[in-house]
């Protein structure tokens, strides 16, 4: 609720890499310097890999290059047909593994590599009825290719990853012969070989782990191989690690935390395709099974992001391309069987699930002051305010960026967003917007959706210029404040606060559907969206409670009683639970999102006013701020003990917890999948 008003009415791509040729890998963004040691911060404890169908491509393909996106996206490119034809298609396939064909290549290539590099998707070589392509080409969404650089030789074949903003394309054929060389390109500067493989190696599987480059199997000449190799690109060294159970070629490789995993591939007969997936130490060379594809598959391509994976099309042992997309997932137990249900939104947010763009990130709270115009921020491990700084007139919330690398203020009447870079603490230049009462963005990343509470207005704009791309009134929805998406993204619920109604948000085409009346003197808040799908969750502090509104139909059920004030709603990281906040009687509520009912009730010690906040990455305890109390509370998710009250500025309200899991932010204070 916007108390203080005074009124009644209410960076994209970094790097990520992969190699056509059934030996493509996309990896996480990377655009920093590459650090001194070799394997990345140690993964959640007892690990799982799970592999669940995801989707559908356009059309069967084998041997396509194919970049990862921030969020879990990727970019398919080219690769064969159920015909063996070259094709020159361009695939966006969105967070949600819906694929769409975007455009297309100046000439067909197959046995190529794509890598994310600066925001921009780049295509590698390639091969077409037997000539080999040199171009290194800039690959824009739906808009014309240009060709930015040259290879110092025609390949196919070749694999690729991304380290330090640096992409390595790795061995590949000439038409001729097969190469040794590994080439590292920078956007802007020209290719040049920087190392070269112990024996010439085409189809192989590569994929970045940390700050080296692991790269296994592959054909040297014209049978399969059984080595792994590791490139340094700090040494540019590379040496043999160990060796995988059988020779092996023309597999996806991706990296999974502190393990190189090795998809499918086949051997030396084209019919020997396989379903094993290998999970390889880079520190030791060992190799263990890590799981199984569904089908026995070679010719993929891949991409990973964070503690997930995708991998696309490929040839079985009938010769048939394929038109499937695989999600691979590393997690903890417990999140591994949310990944196993039905449908799981918060499936990316399981405890420990961090993507490695917030890893390094300081476990911290980010607290924004209404009444004081500042930020406090609060060392999670200490309890302690480790900075302190001012921001614009009237800060609501601290949201989180699309790509997890801003934390934004929302400086509601000093029509400013206020950026905070989540490695320092440190605040930047503000940009000014209209109004930011509250700010979300589409699932795509394209546009951040700045809630323009006062004027009942919607304003669309570019999720990194925010330029306004088109401003949505809407009238019919007093006080629009929060809201939360479908399971596919296309549309959203939002609260109408002094409407007494809920708002339903076609975000495809930008417009209003429907308006959902409440009962009684409602005022909607907060809005969540159940683990399955189906079912919104709104509370309502003037109905002391939580409607549930059916997700499908986008009609009103009944309301869960939950105390005074229901505020604020915070899924648990097991997605079994849902913490409310009942501000104004200063107690929490546990429901249970199985049994759809109050389960438990916590009450804050000598009361208080929790507000919003946030779940704690390792799921262990729940940020509240204290709205009217000038506190913020950490209470234990295990007992609901208050662990600690903690004195902030006047008038806290949306704090942040930071980092949190999830592949990328749809905004408020933290709704990440």
């Amino acid at each position: 609720m916007t108390a203080w008003r005074l009124f009644p009415a209410g960076a994209l791509l970094a790097a990520a890499a992969l190699a056509g040729c059934g030996g493509g890998n996309g990896e996480p963004p990377a655009t920093s310097t590459p650090a001194l040691h070799t394997l990345p911060a140690p993964a959640p404890k007892r690990t799982v890999l799970v592999v669940r169908r995801a989707g559908r491509l356009p059309s069967p393909v084998q041997l396509p290059a194919v970049a990862a996106l921030p969020g879990g996206a990727a970019t398919v490119i080219g690769g064969l047909d159920a015909a063996d034809a070259s094709l020159d298609t361009i695939v966006h396939v969105d967070p949600r593994h819906r694929a769409t064909e975007v455009g297309t290549l100046p000439s067909a290539q197959h046995d190529a590599a794509a890598a994310s590099l600066d925001g921009r998707v780049f295509f590698f070589g390639g091969g077409n009825a037997g000539a080999t392509s040199d171009a290194v080409l800039d690959v824009r969404r739906g808009t014309a290719t240009r060709q930015v650089a040259r290879l110092p030789i025609g390949a196919s074949d070749v694999a690729a990853s991304v380290v330090g903003g640096v992409a390595y394309v790795i061995g590949g054929y000439t038409g001729t012969a097969p190469l040794r060389s590994i080439v590292a390109f920078r956007p802007g500067q020209r290719p040049r070989m920087v190392a070269r493989l112990p024996q010439p190696l085409r189809y192989a599987a590569a994929a970045r782990v940390g700050s080296s480059v692991l790269v296994a199997g592959g054909t040297s000449g014209t049978t399969a191989t059984d080595a792994i190799l590791r490139f340094d690109p700090a040494t540019h060294r590379v040496r043999r690690i160990g060796r995988l159970p059988a020779p092996l070629t023309h597999a996806a490789g991706v990296g999974l935390g502190r393990r190189f995993y090795v998809v499918g591939g086949r051997g030396d007969d084209p019919t020997s395709q396989r379903r094993t997936i290998y999970a390889v130490d880079p520190a030791s060379g060992r190799v263990r099974r890590a799981g199984r594809l569904p089908v026995a598959l070679s010719d993929l391509g891949a991409a990973s992001y964070g503690d997930q994976a995708l991998v696309l099309g490929g040839r079985d042992a009938h010769g048939r391309a394929r038109d499937q997309i695989y999600r691979l997932t590393l997690g903890t137990r417990a999140a591994a069987a949310a990944q196993r249900s039905p449908r799981n939104v918060y499936a990316a947010d399981g405890a420990g699930m961090l993507s490695p763009t917030v890893r390094r990130d300081p476990a911290r709270i980010y607290v924004p002051n209404s009444q004081s115009n500042t930020v406090d921020v609060i060392s999670q491990r200490t309890g302690k305010i480790i900075r302190h700084f001012s921001v614009g007139a009237l800060p609501q919330h601290v949201t989180p960026s699309w790509d997890l690398k801003t934390l934004w203020v929302t400086n509601d009447k000093g029509n400013s967003l206020t950026p905070i870079d989540p490695r320092t603490s440190r605040p930047g230049k503000p940009v000014p917007v209209t109004d930011p009462y509250n700010l979300y963005f589409t699932v795509d990343g394209r546009y951040a959706i700045v809630v323009a509470e006062a004027h009942d207005r919607l304003d669309f704009r570019d999720a990194h210029s925010m330029r306004l791309h088109r401003s949505l009134n809407l009238p019919q929805c007093q006080g629009v404040d929060h809201m939360d998406f479908t399971a596919d993204g296309r549309q959203a619920l939002a609260s109408c606060e002094f409407g007494g109604s809920l708002a339903v948000i076609d975000l495809v085409h930008e417009r209003l559907e429907k308006v959902i009346r409440l009962p009684g003197k409602a005022m909607p808040q907060d809005v969540k969206l159940s683990p399955d799908g189906r079912t919104f969750y709104v509370a309502d502090m003037a109905a002391g409670g939580v409607w549930l509104v059916d997700a499908r139909h986008m009609r009103r059920e009944r309301l869960v009683k939950t105390g005074m004030g229901a505020h604020g709603l915070y899924p648990s990281r097991d997605a079994r639970r849902l913490y409310v906040s009942n501000r104004d009687e200063g107690s929490v509520s546990v429901l249970s999102f199985r049994r759809r009912r109050v389960i438990a009730k916590w009450r804050l010690p000598g009361g208080g006013s929790p507000d919003m906040g946030g779940v704690s990455a390792d799921g262990r305890a729940l940020w509240l701020s204290g709205r009217y109390n000038g506190q913020v509370y950490e209470i234990s998710t295990r007992t609901g003990r208050l662990l600690r009250r903690i004195t902030v500025g006047s008038g806290p309200h949306g704090l942040c917890v930071w980092p949190q899991p999830g592949r990328y932010s749809i905004g408020h204070t933290g709704i990440l999948r």
